[in-house]
């Protein structure tokens, strides 16, 4: 029999500001069949005292608060899973560990593969529990991606106007152990597609390019390879039968649509009315969040996977598809079940009402975001933050806890919580 293994708490935070997508797109004049094709509805954009890491401490805070002192005691190793970091040698996971106050006997690292870095770290953390080295030992996994765009960018990247409403920015914390309260893990349940490809990329620490066709065939072709892996390992799989739900990396809704569409037409032939009422069955769910935040790279598919607990009808257990894509490549199909549990605990996180009550920024504010100096950037080395920058996005008195960065000195990154 297998030990249980999986996700014992999660958390999505998605900052503390949005922008509402349409109306970028209508200030920018872009073509509006391919708006329709995102399906989003608004996106998360970083302040200037918003980071990686303050993204990765907001959502793991609660996760960690609600833990009893023993229990917080058994976090053992903090993964980092991100391509936005901010030191080519110091890891995020040494901010997270300070600044939530975990134990000294811990591993810190950081991942870094593109948008699959948070499967990466989470099948880590995965046999690192069923490798019993140190029995009820737990792991928090946490993916953090911003994405910042400067105005001047958009005469560097051909696609930066179609990139743009859909690039968001987000943070999951994932608490890993051997009581799997929100998604039990099928051990030994997973598919792999890897080649190497230059589809997209983050050249410089504040730049993203990359061809979107490319990126698009890149993504298909290991959709269908992760899972045909996926099926070779996994007696009896079936795309169709096998999984009540489905969340796939999500840089955009059509996407995802897209990758759904090819892997019913090569497994089934399936029709296209066939193909609309099943993504809507069993992908719509998970675009719940995802279409409010944008894409949030190596946490995009575990806000899929949130968006699906907290929005079907889990009375039964389902087991769940979940499909990771990080550009370059590798690409992972993976299962797991969820039940009534599950979300039950994740409700009480209040990530649809964290959402709701993020700032909403005028076209006006946002392009005073972009074309300021106000961003503290990769490498450096002294920086005091304007807190008063946007003056309704500083969190109001009384909402909680949120860690912003404050200042930068001898290129150590200072944080205070408000």
């Amino acid at each position: 029999m297998n030990r249980p293994v999986g996700i014992e708490a999660m958390n999505v935070f998605g900052g503390m500001a949005y922008l509402d997508v349409r109306e970028l797109c209508d200030h920018r004049g872009l073509d509006m069949p391919r708006f329709e094709n995102l399906l989003m509805q608004e996106k998360t954009v970083a302040l200037p005292y918003e980071d990686p890491v303050t993204f990765a401490v907001n959502a793991a805070k609660p996760v960690v608060d609600s833990l009893t002192a023993e229990e917080r005691g058994r976090i053992e190793m903090v993964v980092t899973c991100t391509e936005s970091g901010i030191d080519f040698g110091k890891s995020l996971s040494t901010y997270l560990h300070r600044y939530l106050d975990l134990p000294s006997n811990c591993r810190l690292f950081e991942i870094k593969q593109a948008c699959y870095s948070g499967s990466a770290g989470l099948q880590m953390a995965v046999n690192f529990v069923l490798s019993q080295t140190s029995p009820g030992g737990k792991a928090l996994v946490v993916t953090t991606d911003i994405s910042r765009f400067a105005l001047a960018d958009a005469n560097a990247v051909q696609e930066w106007a179609y990139s743009e409403p859909s690039s968001g920015a987000g943070a999951v914390a994932m608490l890993v152990s051997d009581t799997p309260h929100i998604l039990q893990v099928d051990p030994g349940a997973y598919g792999n597609h890897a080649f190497e490809v230059m589809d997209t990329c983050r050249p410089g620490p504040d730049t993203e390019a990359g061809d979107a066709d490319l990126s698009l065939m890149a993504y298909l072709d290991c959709c269908a390879g992760a899972y045909d892996d996926y099926a070779r390992r996994v007696d009896g799989a079936d795309f169709r039968q096998t999984f009540s739900q489905l969340c796939f990396h999500t840089p955009f809704g059509g996407m995802v649509k897209g990758a759904h569409r090819h892997l019913m037409r090569k497994l089934y032939k399936a029709k296209p009315a066939e193909i609309a009422e099943d993504f809507e069955t069993r992908l719509g769910p998970s675009l719940a969040y995802g279409k409010r935040v944008g894409n949030t790279a190596g946490g995009s598919v575990f806000v899929a996977l949130a968006g699906t607990i907290d929005t079907v009808d889990l009375t039964e257990p389902q087991r769940i598809g979940l499909f990771s894509y990080g550009s370059g490549c590798c690409s992972e199909f993976f299962s797991g079940v969820v039940g009534p549990e599950g979300a039950e605990r994740l409700k009480s996180m209040g990530i649809s009402k964290a959402l709701d009550e993020r700032y909403r920024l005028s076209i006006a504010e946002y392009e005073k975001l972009l074309s300021g100096d106000a961003v503290v950037r990769f490498g450096t080395k002294d920086a005091k933050l304007d807190h008063d920058i946007i003056p309704g996005a500083w969190p109001a008195a009384g909402k909680g806890d949120r860690l912003v960065l404050d200042a930068v000195a001898g290129y150590h990154r200072n944080y205070i919580w408000v």
